[in-house]
C-alpha cells in the first residue's frame, strides 16, 4: 500500500486550501499526474501524484483544509500487475518485438478532426498575467496561421497575440476585460490531422521510457497484438520545456521561469524538485538582498473612512509595474545624485535654425533628441556609465552597443522606450524615431522588444516646469539623467552680467561602479558638449 502526502508549497507556505479533489476512488493515478487543485495564500495550484496506483482510500475532501506532509491518497501498488500485462499502452508509446523486422511502413488516412486548446504564450521575462483589451475572434469562425486574435496588455506594453494553428474556432474561453495568466486556456480549436500508422525495424525489445521517466517500466514484453496508433499534435506557439505539465505550471504559479530551471532527471528533464530548488534559490537571494538594503517591512494602512469618504481604485498595470520595479531599483541601488546647469542659450539658436530640416524629415529637433546624440558619445568616453553590476558573481558588464531609453508620460503611467544603436545614428535620425516611438508610447502600440535592452535613460522634466529633480537609475542600467526646465539666467560673462538660457540637470548614478569624481565629470563632459557641440567629434 503506498501514500500520496501533501509536498512541501514553498517557503514558508505549511497548509492549503483544498479547492478540488481530482481522482475518485477506484481510479488509476499516473506519476505527475494532477490529483488535487488547492489554494494557498500565494497562488492555485494543480498538485501532481509523486507516486502510481489505484485508489483505494481519498483522505480529503473539496473545503478542506490540510498540512504539508498529511496523507491525501492511498493507493494499491499495481506495478506488479502491470509487468504481466503483454500490452503496454500508454499514451503513444509502444514495445516492438524481436521478431518484428519489417521495414517502416507509413499509412496515412484521409485526416481527423481534433480539438486543441491555445493558451496564452509566454510574453517575456517576469511577465505572468495580461489583461485582455480585445478578442478578436468568435466561436464559429476560421482562423489560419499566424491571424491575430487577441489584443491584449501588460506591465510593459500592449500587444496582438497571434495564433499559430488553423482551424474552426469551437469555444472561446476568455472576454474583454479578463486577466489572463500566461499557460491559460483561450481558445479551443478544431484542426485536421493526419494519422500515421508505424511499424517499426527493431532488433531486440525495447521498453520506450514514458512521459514521466519514474513509471514503471515492465521487464519482459509480449509481441503486440495491434499495430500502435500514433496522432499528430498541432504545433504549440512555444516549445515547452522538458517539464511535464504539472511541473510547468507550479512553476508559473510560484513565479519561476521554467526555462531558467536547470532539470536532474534523465535527458535534463526538469522535475519538481528542481523547481523547488530553484524558488528556494531565488527566495535566498531576495533575502540577502533584503539584509543589506534595510528594507522595512510593510505595515498595515489605518481606516480612511474613518476621516472621510475616501474611493479605492486598482492600479493599472504600469503602474504597478512601475512601483515595483522602482521600489527594487531604489531599495538595491545605492543612489547618488549630481547637479549642474548647463549653458544651452547657443544650442537653442541652433536648434530653432534647423528645427524645419528635421520637421521635413518626419521628426521634431528637441533638446531631448540632441542629448540622445551627446549621451551617445558620453557613453564611449566613459565606459562604466554603460555597464551593469552582477554581484551574484562579483562581475562587471560592460556593454559594447548603445541603446538608450525615453521616458514617456502617457495616461498609463511612465513608460521608458528604447531607441537602439544611438552611435550610429545622426541626430535627424534620432529626432525621427523618437518622434515615433513616443506616439507608440502614448497609442498604447508599444511591444515588447521597444521596451528591452536599455543601456542607460533619460528622463526629460522641462515641458511642465521644475528646477532639479532625483530620478531613479532604471535597474539593470547604471545611470539616468534628468532634465527641468531651462530659465533665463543672468550670468557674469567677460566681466558684466549676460542673460542666459540655462538648463538645470540631475544625473543620479549607481555608486557601486560609479564614484563621485567620475559621475560630476561624466555631468561636465555632458554639459561641454551641449555649450559646445565640436567636442563630440573631437573625443566622442
Amino acid at each position: 500500500m503506498k501514500e500520496f502526502k501533501l509536498p512541501e508549497l514553498g517557503e514558508n507556505i505549511t497548509t492549503a486550501d483544498v479547492l478540488k479533489v481530482l481522482v475518485n476512488k477506484g481510479d488509476l493515478v499516473e506519476i505527475d499526474q494532477p490529483v488535487l487543485e488547492i489554494e494557498t495564500d500565494k497562488a492555485t495550484i494543480e498538485v501532481p501524484s509523486t507516486v502510481f496506483g489505484l485508489v483505494t482510500e481519498i483522505l480529503v475532501k473539496d473545503g478542506d483544509k490540510a498540512k504539508v506532509g498529511d496523507v491525501i491518497l492511498r493507493l494499491e501498488d499495481k506495478t506488479a500487475q502491470k509487468k504481466e500485462e503483454p500490452v503496454i499502452a500508454e499514451e503513444s508509446k509502444t514495445v516492438t518485438p524481436a521478431s518484428s523486422v519489417k521495414e517502416e511502413e507509413v499509412i496515412e488516412s484521409g485526416g481527423t478532426q481534433q480539438v486543441s486548446s491555445f493558451t496564452m504564450p509566454d510574453l517575456g521575462e517576469n511577465i505572468g498575467s495580461a489583461d485582455i483589451l480585445k478578442v478578436l475572434v468568435k466561436a464559429g469562425e476560421t482562423v489560419n496561421k499566424d491571424d491575430i486574435i487577441l489584443e491584449i496588455e501588460t506591465d510593459k506594453a500592449t500587444i496582438e497575440v497571434p495564433i499559430n494553428i488553423s482551424g474552426k474556432v469551437v469555444e472561446v474561453l476568455i472576454k474583454e476585460g479578463d486577466k489572463v495568466k500566461v499557460g491559460e486556456d483561450i481558445l479551443m480549436i478544431e484542426s485536421s490531422s493526419k494519422i500515421e500508422k508505424k511499424e517499426v525495424k527493431s532488433v531486440e525489445p525495447i521498453a520506450i521510457i514514458a512521459e514521466s521517466q519514474a513509471k514503471p517500466q515492465p521487464q519482459q514484453m509480449a509481441e503486440p497484438k495491434q499495430t500502435p496508433v500514433v496522432e499528430s499534435q498541432p504545433a504549440m506557439l512555444l516549445k515547452a520545456a522538458p517539464a511535464a505539465p504539472s511541473v510547468r505550471r507550479i512553476a508559473r504559479e510560484i513565479g519561476v521561469d521554467i526555462n531558467q530551471v536547470p532539470g536532474s532527471g534523465p535527458g535534463g528533464r526538469i522535475t519538481m524538485h528542481d523547481v523547488k530548488a530553484f524558488s528556494k534559490k531565488l527566495h535566498e537571494g531576495r533575502i540577502a538582498v533584503t539584509s543589506h538594503t534595510s528594507i522595512r517591512p510593510k505595515v498595515a494602512l489605518p481606516d480612511f473612512s474613518k476621516f472621510g469618504e475616501i474611493e479605492r481604485q486598482p492600479m493599472s498595470n504600469v503602474r504597478a509595474k512601475t512601483a515595483e520595479h522602482l521600489s527594487y531599483a531604489w531599495a538595491t541601488i545605492p543612489h547618488v545624485t549630481q547637479f549642474d546647469k548647463a549653458d544651452i542659450s547657443e544650442l537653442e539658436k541652433m536648434r530653432k535654425q534647423f528645427g524645419k530640416k528635421v520637421e521635413e524629415a518626419g521628426g521634431k529637433l528637441t533638446v531631448t533628441s540632441i542629448l540622445l546624440k551627446v549621451i551617445g558619445s558620453a557613453l564611449k568616453v566613459f565606459p562604466q556609465f554603460n555597464a551593469s553590476v552582477d554581484m551574484e558573481k562579483n562581475e562587471l558588464i560592460f556593454k559594447k552597443y548603445v541603446n538608450i531609453g525615453v521616458a514617456v508620460d502617457t495616461d498609463r503611467g511612465l513608460l521608458v522606450p528604447v531607441i537602439r544603436d544611438v552611435d550610429k545614428k545622426n541626430i535627424t535620425q534620432l529626432s525621427v524615431e523618437l518622434a515615433e516611438i513616443s506616439k507608440k508610447a502614448r497609442d498604447r502600440k508599444l511591444g515588447l522588444e521597444d521596451m528591452q535592452g536599455g543601456c542607460f535613460s533619460i528622463s526629460n522634466l522641462g515641458g511642465i516646469g521644475g528646477t532639479y529633480f532625483t530620478p531613479i537609475v532604471n535597474s539593470p542600467e547604471v545611470a539616468i539623467l534628468g532634465i527641468s526646465k531651462a530659465v533665463h539666467e543672468p550670468v557674469y560673462v567677460n566681466g558684466a552680467f549676460e542673460p542666459r538660457l540655462m538648463m538645470p540637470l540631475s544625473l543620479s548614478y549607481d555608486h557601486r561602479i560609479i564614484d563621485g569624481a567620475d559621475g560630476i565629470r561624466f555631468l561636465r563632459w555632458v554639459i561641454q558638449a551641449l555649450e559646445n557641440p565640436f567636442i563630440i567629434t573631437l573625443e566622442g
